[in-house]
């Protein structure tokens, strides 16, 4: 199949299909985040199938993202690729522009690139900033990218019990946000109690997003144990209470808890 074959595809799916016709770039955003974690699951899995499957699941997000914006009249698909194209050719001035550049190590090489960028800011109005280097990524480590280089030039809690007591600030906020009612305030408030904890984890040196995934990983394991009780009982999962569920749960806690001693 051809590149001009699958925007053609996009095309009509963007015409016919309902719950294409409905979507918008902003609705769109999280599944090209979900298609970025499910490609680097496929490469630490070392399965080539499946990181082509999941390569192709990616492209999917900017064809159809560069869609809609082609609906738009903003720019199409092949103004994605000539923008990288030439993004590229300018980031890479050693590899392009030999005559100049033919005796560079990777750290100058990597200073080059990041010089670049400054300067592609700088042209386009961006005005420099302390964290501007900081990448757009997934939300906890780019809070902790952020409180590292801000503290890194001394904006920072001095002792960690001041980040500590500003988890307990945030949370009481968060309380009175939740008892006025107000949505757009109990969200900005949750997301302060976030950065908050972050930050205690930071000064204590743990990944708060290693740390939340062991938390995701016990979670499913206990609720593993909780669907499989019911099964052995003739049950499905939805046919207990949450008393028994509760029971369960503290009974898988109590097992692996033995298992550490």
């Amino acid at each position: 199949m051809s590149v001009q074959q699958l925007l053609e595809i996009m095309e009509t799916l963007r015409e016919e299909c309902p719950w294409d016709q409905k979507q918008t770039p902003k609705t769109l955003t999280r599944y090209a985040i979900e298609e970025a974690y499910e490609v680097e699951d496929a490469v630490l899995n070392g399965d080539a199938e499946q990181v082509k499957n999941e390569l192709g699941d990616l492209l999917l997000q900017v064809v159809f993202q560069s869609q809609m914006y082609k609906e738009q009249q903003k720019f199409d698909f092949y103004d994605v690729v000539e923008a990288l194209k030439q993004k590229m050719i300018r980031r890479h001035p050693h590899v392009f522009e030999k005559e100049r550049f033919n005796t560079l190590d990777e750290a100058q090489v990597s200073d080059l690139w990041q010089k670049i960028k400054r300067q592609e800011k700088k042209e386009a109005g961006i005005l420099p900033s302390q964290l501007a280097d900081i990448k757009h990524g997934p939300a906890i480590v780019q809070a902790e990218e952020i409180q590292k280089k801000a503290a890194s030039i001394g904006f920072d809690f001095p002792h960690i019990q001041d980040a500590i007591d500003k988890v307990y600030e945030e949370l009481n906020e968060f309380k009175e946000a939740l008892a006025e009612n107000h949505q757009q305030n109990i969200e900005e408030e949750f997301g302060d109690c976030l950065f908050s904890i972050i930050n205690v984890g930071r000064q204590k040196g743990i990944s708060s997003d290693q740390a939340l995934l062991k938390t995701i990983v016990k979670f499913r394991q206990r609720f593993a144990y909780i669907e499989e009780s019911a099964k052995l009982d003739g049950k499905e999962i939805d046919q207990l209470t949450l008393m028994e569920m509760d029971q369960l749960w503290n009974a898988a806690k109590k097992m692996k808890n033995n298992e550490n001693q």
